[in-house]
């Protein structure tokens, strides 16, 4: 049972948030930020995700990607969007 489980914490981890929101097309962080039918919350955990160490790019640290998005993207347009976040839930 615990391969199992492992299995697909692996599956998931290796599909990555986007696969969880298939109704939205995240090309880049800021397609997240105005995902409306999102919570906040939901927003910040998926661009949280996505500038985590999990999606950089091998050899180049700078860069992440989520799984199913058409690019890398830099870790500054990724911060950048989290701070765009922050902005407009704080109206």
């Amino acid at each position: 049972m615990h391969s199992e489980l492992q299995r697909a914490a692996n599956d998931a981890m290796a599909m990555g948030p986007a696969v969880l929101i298939p109704t939205h097309q995240l090309c880049r962080p800021i397609d997240v930020v105005r995902a409306a039918s999102l919570s906040i919350d939901d927003r910040r955990a998926i661009l949280a995700a996505w500038a985590s160490d999990l999606y950089a790019v091998d050899s180049q640290p700078s860069l992440r990607q989520l799984p199913g998005t058409p690019s890398p993207v830099s870790i500054d347009e990724v911060q950048a969007a989290l701070k765009e976040l922050d902005r407009r839930s704080h109206y």
